[in-house]
């Protein structure tokens, strides 16, 4: 359903993103693996286009779009059949958490406010929070704060959710809150491209593995061949300096 060919991307001068190129189908579960500064965040954020690709090539559900000189018409229908969860939960902090997962239906998409709060509700729900509707996000751990934005990503309906770095804010034992609702989205059958460092994750979860360094992917394969059987020389570097837990029975 994504395929990207031949990504580029600079910042003053300085290249970030070098020729990458991508696929994830249906149902994949993608985790982009790598040190820090080595392109995932810049690479995710090309593809929802907030940030804009010096060039590529994108096909989204069969349609080309050449990224270094989309339209603004383009990237709001591809925009609709996608969601976004950043880093630090990007709630507004002076809405309730039902409101926060309702704003953009009711705003962007101009849909009544009796379907939307239904709809926030049930999203609320799936991810664990439907008592906290009425909590600002100053009354909610980051964990929780975390849910609401997966609750508000889910309430589109997307094809595909990008996750950049979702628990990278989190201690561990809320980043294992946020973690398990995506484990279940992942048995549900829900598309994701995860930025992560969470190891135990990308083994146990994703499908697949894309491993970045320096703006290029490395290594790209199987959850299963990259951890237990990595290509590259500097694929297995990487992997002997993490203590990777054991694949789940």
């Amino acid at each position: 359903m994504l395929e990207v060919r031949n990504i580029q991307k600079s910042f003053g001068g300085t290249p970030v993103l070098k020729d990458v190129s991508l696929k994830v189908e249906k149902g994949d579960v993608v985790a982009i693996l790598g040190p820090s500064g080595s392109g995932k965040t810049t690479l995710l954020r090309c593809l929802n286009f907030l940030e804009t690709a010096d060039g590529g090539e994108m096909t989204f559900d069969g349609e080309i779009i050449q990224l270094g000189r989309v339209q603004k018409r383009d990237i709001a229908r591809i925009r609709r059949k996608t969601a976004f969860v950043f880093q630090n939960y990007n709630l507004f902090a002076n809405k309730t958490a039902l409101q926060n997962v309702t704003e953009g239906l009711i705003i962007a998409r101009k849909m009544k406010r009796e379907q939307a709060e239904g709809i926030g509700m049930r999203m609320l729900e799936r991810v664990g929070l439907a008592d906290r509707r009425d909590h600002y996000p100053i009354q909610l751990s980051g964990g929780q704060q975390q849910r609401v934005a997966i609750a508000r990503a889910l309430a589109t309906e997307p094809e595909i959710i990008y996750f950049d770095e979702p628990t990278s804010a989190l201690d561990p034992e809320l980043t294992g809150e946020v973690l398990s609702v995506m484990r279940d989205l992942a048995r549900e059958g829900m598309t994701m491209l995860v930025v992560t460092h969470e190891m135990g994750f990308a083994r146990n979860v994703a499908g697949k593995i894309v491993f970045m360094e320096n703006g290029v992917v490395v290594e790209a394969a199987t959850a299963r061949e990259f951890f237990d059987h990595p290509r590259q020389e500097r694929t297995q570097a990487f992997l002997r300096t993490l203590d990777t837990p054991a694949a789940m029975p």
